[in-house]
């Protein structure tokens, strides 16, 4: 599927800014994309604490979605996503979220300790059932089990009769650049495996493994660089997925979900001080997450939308950083580079951190005008500090694949999270 042209101009009629924007069709062309290069032998996993909104058109061929907290259960219960899908992750499990997903008959529960593992067991005892687990292994954080600990369970799996030790979940980190270091892991990895197999004799049936595949959010081209570390995994990923009696699963949420995402934002304000030119949006930092942000030191791509003299947004051929050696570097005829063009963009918080971009270049920037930025896919509709200052929380659109545009969250206040006013008793 090929994503539709996206004509924001069309859009801003609908959308009050700040917003979020998710493209349907992006989702499932990076989602396509990912599957050609690992081919059918491997799984895709699409974790959805990126962006839980995605789970609405998630694509078919996502055998699994990765569930992180209680609250991820109850969106996936309200949207009616196959339990059998459910891998229930997790560095903090109660006993009521290992019941909770029990009850939804999660097709899958990861064990991050011991003692989740005993949690498990227990709650199986008690149904009469058997329950799927995958042991999480360790790697250089708090999450999941170190490998002795591993080793001791796999070698006394009878202490654990009502749990089915399907596999091994192993995740490292996230915004790897470099494909060698994902290769060497994997090398290490079935190092590790073949060592455990030779001690315990387990073999898993299962292995999920995130990636953390880097997404490039100040490239001039994000798709290109994004596909060429893709591919340059692709072969060592069908290899590791080829072992006979194994299911490999690949586990990614930024990589899937950021180039479908769009944040819209309105300029409300321009001024000067000093000799620097600000420009104060009606969003904010606490909205816009991109991982590297560097207090706005590097510019994203952008799409600059103003009015014409009909008041219809269109679109103005230029949006990019004034630094030459940036591969942001503004390519439209527009004249020369003035320095009244450079703006820093900043958000309505009241706080010196809430820096967007710094020294981007927008000619004719005027309040009013409207700032798309790309690649907010991931993590910024929920990892900004949504109730700082208690700003509203921004709009949520998705953007089918068919090209209708459906509103999935309005404008929602956050002050009465903050107000220890009480009522009459």
């Amino acid at each position: 599927m090929q994503p539709l042209p996206i004509d924001f101009s069309s859009l801003t009629e609908n959308i009050h800014t700040p917003a979020y924007l998710f493209s349907e069709s992006m989702f499932q062309k990076r989602a396509d994309a990912v599957a050609e290069a690992f081919g059918p032998q491997v799984g895709l996993c699409f974790s959805i604490k990126a962006n839980p909104f995605l789970l609405s058109f998630l694509p078919d061929i996502f055998s699994n979605v990765e569930v992180c907290s209680p609250g991820e259960l109850e969106i996936c219960k309200a949207l009616c996503v196959a339990p059998e899908k459910i891998i229930f992750s997790g560095v903090n499990k109660r006993r009521a979220d290992v019941e909770a997903a029990l009850d939804y008959r999660c097709g899958v529960l990861t064990a991050e300790s011991l003692r989740h593992l005993e949690l498990i067991e227990s709650c199986a005892e008690e149904r009469g059932e058997k329950v799927d687990v995958l042991l999480r292994l360790a790697s250089a954080s708090q999450f999941g089990m170190d490998e002795s600990i591993l080793r001791e369970i796999l070698g006394n799996q009878e202490k654990w009769p009502h749990v089915h030790l399907a596999g091994i979940h192993y995740f490292t980190g996230t915004q790897k650049r470099k494909p060698v270091k994902i290769i060497e892991e994997l090398d290490a990895f079935e190092a590790i495996l073949g060592s455990i197999a030779e001690e315990t004799g387990y073999l898993p049936e299962r292995v999920e493994y995130g990636t953390g595949l880097a997404v490039d959010y100040f490239a001039e081209d994000p798709e290109q660089e994004e596909m060429k570390r893709l591919t340059a995994i692709a072969d060592r990923i069908r290899v590791f997925g080829a072992v006979k009696g194994r299911r490999l699963t690949v586990e990614m949420g930024r990589f899937f979900a950021a180039p479908c995402g769009f944040y819209l934002t309105r300029v409300e304000d321009l001024k000067v001080n000093g000799q620097v030119k600000y420009a104060i949006l009606d969003g904010g930092l606490h909205q816009l997450k991109y991982d590297g942000q560097l207090s706005g030191m590097q510019v994203p791509k952008l799409t600059h939308l103003k009015k014409d003299a009909e008041g219809v947004y269109r679109e103005y051929p230029c949006t990019a950083s004034a630094d030459e050696n940036n591969s942001n570097a503004c390519t439209a005829s527009v004249g020369e580079k003035k320095a009244e063009d450079m703006v820093t963009l900043c958000g309505s918080l009241c706080t010196t951190m809430d820096v967007l971009a710094r020294g981007a270049y927008l000619p004719d920037l005027a309040e009013g005008d409207i700032l798309v930025f790309h690649e907010t896919g991931a993590y910024s509709v929920s990892e900004g500090m949504a109730a700082f200052l208690s700003r509203d929380l921004p709009e949520v659109w998705l953007l089918g694949a068919d090209g209708k545009l459906l509103l999935v969250r309005e404008r929602r206040q956050t002050w009465g999270w903050n107000c220890a006013a009480r009522g009459d008793d």
